[in-house]
């Protein structure tokens, strides 16, 4: 793809309204990006499963992965005064959500614009104002005077699904992003970029981008979609937490503009080290800059696929500043960067190479 069009992709793909659970305008849009390349197919959890147009039918699988759904919230109950009690979807921490503008789907399938109402501050007493409400005492504001008005009027109530309401940008002369979501939707990106890479071309094994659902929630679609391809080798394809802005130079191992991150561990998740290390020397032949990661926390679909199917798996992480909060930046070059990875092993894997990563 162009620069350009993966830069309206991204955006596009940032702006959609889709937290776990609720992916489907993300589906639909993704679907739409990958179908001149791919045949398309999805499930009832809304994973999709696009398969390159070439595939034969009779060979070992690569299964590229991403996930759909990003953090949000849902609808548990509408209060007395109509103000809306929610649930978070996914990891938030809860000084990043008061005064959040967020849209709510209603019942008629609208959005409705509110606000993660916050008490101003002339009303406040010390302690409040040197506090952070706990999220089950939080609430979001449309505008409604009453529960019968946010329920009858505004047609909200229990299990309506609550988004980020952020626009994304790009800045040319950055060269950043700044907008919500980017996890996983940069990572949704570089599987429709790498499947237009290898359009009309010849791989040695047949390749499957599958757009996972529910990961922020569990990994839940990673177990579906691996049942489905049963992959022989696993890229996935993740927005990752960078951590360039408070860690020491020494330390940090995740930063924009230095390639994307190749992990070696989070709470869930030890790559196949033979295929890691693979992958580390043919970003090295192929002058493409990266960053190894050994993290303490997180959580990816490799840990569903990888220990679920015993296929070699590793994660090429896009760097995200901010992660599961309202306002990430990303970096053109890190997606740029991931993509031109994912392709480079595609094109140059073979039978002899995977079984190598099997060898004691």
């Amino acid at each position: 793809m162009k620069k350009e069009q993966e830069i309206k992709m991204l955006k596009e793909f940032s702006d959609a309204n889709a937290t776990s659970g609720f992916e489907e305008e993300f589906v639909k849009l993704f679907s739409t990006y990958a179908k001149d390349t791919a045949n398309i197919e999805t499930d009832g959890m809304l994973n999709v499963y696009a398969a390159k147009k070439e595939n034969k039918g009779n060979r070992p699988v690569i299964q590229m992965d991403a996930h759909s759904d990003a953090v949000g919230f849902i609808t548990q109950a509408v209060r007395p005064n109509g103000l809306i009690k929610f649930v978070p979807l996914g990891g938030w921490v809860k000084y990043n959500i008061p005064a959040l503008k967020v849209k709510i789907r209603n019942r008629d399938g609208e959005y409705i614009p509110g606000v993660v109402a916050t008490k101003p501050p002339h009303f406040m007493s010390a302690a409040e104002r040197n506090s952070i409400p706990e999220v089950a005492d939080m609430s979001i504001d449309v505008g409604s005077s009453s529960r019968e008005e946010t329920i009858t009027n505004y047609k909200i109530d229990t299990g309506c699904p609550i988004f980020v309401d952020v626009k994304c940008e790009y800045h040319e002369k950055s060269g950043l992003f700044f907008g919500k979501d980017f996890d996983d939707r940069f990572g949704a990106g570089a599987m429709v970029d790498v499947l237009d890479n290898l359009k009309n071309e010849e791989t040695n094994f047949d390749v499957v981008a599958a757009l996972s659902a529910q990961e922020e929630v569990g990994l839940r679609g990673a177990y579906v979609t691996g049942r489905k391809v049963k992959p022989d080798l696993c890229i996935v394809l993740e927005s990752c937490p960078a951590d360039d802005t408070f860690e020491p130079e020494w330390l940090s191992q995740t930063g924009l503009k230095r390639g994307p991150m190749l992990r070696d561990m989070d709470t869930t998740f030890l790559p196949n080290p033979k295929f890691q290390q693979y992958a580390c020397d043919l970003a090295d032949k192929n002058h493409i800059p990266y960053t190894r990661s050994v993290r303490t926390g997180g959580g990816q679909d490799g840990a569903a696929i990888y220990y679920e199917y015993g296929a070699p798996t590793i994660v090429i992480g896009i760097p995200v500043r901010y992660e599961h909060s309202p306002y990430c930046f990303s970096a053109y070059s890190d997606f740029k960067a991931s993509v031109n990875l994912a392709t480079a092993i595609i094109r140059d894997m073979t039978k002899e190479k995977l079984e190598s990563f099997k060898i004691i």
